[in-house]
């Protein structure tokens, strides 16, 4: 047990936050953003173990697989350095509790990070930025510069002080109630997250043909009836979108997809999600899957299936 307690101020927090923006950049595919997680920890790890063997240890800790948003990782490297400090002063918490924090958040963190950044606030703030640099306004670029790592850095500090000050509270439970409950709330938000996106994310359109039927005159385009070069151009487009819209082709063509469409949009989405689900649960993997999906999909498609 070390006889002074070693803190970390501010300026040590505000350092690994500022090291944390790398976390990508050695990363690999065995262990992902392990280099870049280690390389975030230094300045904190060099300060909580002074001697080269202790620190030499601690990094190897901080080396193994480490996988997340680059920007959700910070409240776990908030949790992480408060149990390091409280680690480096006495305390009994060993590797595996460690890694079990680590774990238990990155995963379900990781699902927020895109729905959140990439999909809301950067277009957003992309939008702002763009409005303006389309009128020549030069200060569109800069502005949207600026809002964007305003936020980012922002969202990097706070977050990681907010994950320091829970794992300070969480290795004085060391019955793991507490983590319990942060990595399932994490877990539930995550999962609710990667829920909403399957439709989003997961595409599967079945093409064979369940009806063909021909519609009456006046309900469709006739191509051969319309004008020649941009004035048939216009009028096609005009009666495609006057009322209710004239038909592209006289025949109404139903497929196997909208008749699902029409029961449960994104239904055969969700499924394939739920079979994945299973597969991994059944220890099959993941790249077992991926080729698997992949040799299906062709397979079906040459099929005319998909």
């Amino acid at each position: 047990m070390a006889d002074k307690k070693i803190s970390l101020n501010k300026a040590d927090r505000f350092s690994v936050m500022w090291h944390s923006q790398f976390l990508q950049g050695s990363w690999n595919y065995e262990r992902m953003q392990n280099g870049g997680w280690a390389y975030s920890l230094i300045p904190a790890l060099r300060k909580l173990y002074p001697d080269k063997a202790d620190l030499s240890a601690a990094l190897q800790r901080h080396l193994v697989f480490f996988n997340t948003h680059p920007y959700l990782a910070s409240p776990i490297i908030g949790v992480t350095l408060a149990l390091e400090e409280d680690r480096a002063n006495g305390s009994k918490i060993d590797d595996t509790a460690i890694q079990g924090v680590k774990v238990g958040m990155m995963g379900p963190l990781a699902g927020v990070g895109d729905p959140v950044f990439w999909y809301t606030v950067r277009p957003i703030v992309g939008a702002l930025g763009a409005s303006m640099a389309i009128n020549g306004n030069i200060l569109g670029p800069i502005l949207f510069f600026v809002i964007w790592n305003l936020i980012r850095i922002a969202f990097l500090w706070y977050t990681q002080e907010f994950g320091y000050r829970a794992g300070s509270a969480i290795t004085k439970d060391m019955s793991g109630g507490l983590l319990q409950k942060v990595t399932r709330g994490a877990s539930m938000m995550g999962m609710f997250v990667l829920g909403a996106l399957i439709q989003r994310w997961v595409s599967i359109k079945f093409v064979p043909i369940v009806s063909k039927v021909q519609i009456q005159k006046g309900g469709y385009i006739d191509w051969n009836a319309l004008p020649s070069g941009a004035a048939g151009v216009k009028d096609a487009l005009t009666q495609y979108n006057l009322g209710n819209g004239l038909a592209l082709d006289k025949f109404k063509v139903t497929t196997l997809q909208n008749n699902l469409d029409s029961l449960i949009p994104g239904l055969a989405g969700l499924l394939l999600t739920f079979l994945c689900m299973w597969l991994l649960k059944k220890k099959v993997s993941p790249i077992w899957i991926i080729i698997g999906i992949f040799v299906v999909g062709v397979v079906f498609h040459l099929w005319n299936i998909l």
